[in-house]
């Protein structure tokens, strides 16, 4: 079968699960530049810092009695400090369902050797939500990045949980409605729903968290990246924009920008309004071929913002050469299922893609489809 190359492309093609795509009218020359060139310590430094996590807590409707800080190495630094700093002092449930909280789970069993207890489901899939024991601390990834897959609500967190939720979020924060009650560490980093660049994370930490890095110290040594506690007490200066270690300025400006164009869009609502369009549209193209399938099948626990998508018959070479097909022509870039994960496409249907983008992918996937089936 011939199918003609579509003439209309994608305004901008960026589909990749991370770095994501900017937000919309993103251009470097908007960016404030006044903290660039000088000290994180100095005092616009500091502002600027405060102002990025005053930002975080207003869109995502952070509750007072949680504190916001910016910390190192992306969302795998602030979720591998709180597994440091705070796991141990009770049992342990790991849950996985893709490769990052597969990684979770090696760190905590083989680094800490807490010898945790896992509940785990294959791709596409999550565990038995029903079956987690609440006497122990929980550390789950909201959205599975990877695998397309993610809890459906907070309602299976129990309120009466004698341990701690270690939540990692970074694909899930700005797409959809976090209970924050339940959760008593959330991590995530700006290059996910945020569109922001790499290598800084956030933690978020409820009373309860701060209640346990007050009150425990782990048998293993802590580098100085993970250390939130000073003299026995809960190191405040890092939830007011004193950083652990040099922040890049340009990076807190870029991120910035994403959140005051999240509240012109309409704060969180209006967030997760544009990725639930964006996932509808490309499950309208998924439904209208009988070759492309969703990787997570259940739709209430399949993710609006990395859309994993099987493809009949594809291994990973087909893939390869159907991502590089659309790459070169400048229809979408970046759209190759995860390494470790089964073999086919990921679409990220975050708020900052528009969904006039999304829907224009249409004609191109049947375009790749038939020249590589020809």
């Amino acid at each position: 079968m011939t199918v003609t190359k579509p003439t209309h492309k994608p305004v901008r093609p960026y589909f990749s699960s991370g770095p994501c795509a900017k937000p919309p009218g993103w251009d470097a020359t908007k960016l404030q530049t006044e903290s660039l060139g000088r000290s994180h310590r100095a005092k616009i430094g500091k502002s600027r810092l405060q102002l990025a996590i005053d930002l975080m807590r207003d869109v995502l409707q952070v509750p007072d009695t949680h504190r916001i800080g910016i910390v190192p190495g992306s969302d795998t630094g602030a979720i591998e400090m709180a597994m440091w700093t705070m796991l141990g002092a009770k049992p342990v449930t790991m849950m996985a369902w893709e490769s990052f909280g597969e990684g979770w789970v090696t760190d905590v069993n083989k680094q800490l050797k807490l010898n945790a207890t896992e509940l785990n489901a294959p791709y596409g899939e999550i565990p038995d939500l029903a079956s987690v024991d609440w006497t122990n601390d929980v550390v789950f990834t909201w959205n599975g990045t990877t695998s397309g897959a993610r809890v459906p609500n907070g309602d299976w967190i129990s309120d009466a949980r004698e341990g701690l939720t270690f939540n990692d979020a970074t694909s899930a924060v700005f797409a959809y409605d976090m209970p924050w009650d339940k959760l008593d560490v959330t991590t995530f980093s700006w290059q996910k729903v945020l569109g922001g660049e790499g290598a800084h994370g956030v933690i978020i930490l409820g009373p309860r968290a701060v209640e346990r890095l007050e009150s425990y110290t782990p048998a293993w040594p802590l580098p100085k990246v993970f250390r939130l506690v000073s003299k026995g007490a809960l190191a405040e200066g890092v939830f007011k924009g004193e950083t652990i270690n040099t922040p890049s300025m340009l990076a807190v400006e870029d991120v910035i920008f994403a959140l005051e164009w999240a509240k012109s869009v309409g704060g969180l609502q209006g967030l997760m309004a544009r990725s639930n369009a964006n996932a509808a549209a490309l499950g309208k193209i998924v439904e209208d071929r009988p070759w492309l399938g969703h990787l997570a099948k259940d739709a209430a626990t399949r993710s609006t913002t990395s859309v994993c998508l099987t493809v009949d018959g594809a291994d990973e070479a087909f893939i390869k050469k159907f991502a590089g097909l659309l790459e070169a022509e400048g229809a979408a870039y970046d759209i190759a299922g995860y390494r470790d994960a089964p073999a086919g496409l990921r679409i990220w249907c975050g708020a900052t893609v528009d969904t006039a983008d999304v829907e224009a992918l249409g004609p191109w996937f049947d375009w790749a489809w038939a020249e590589l089936k020809q």
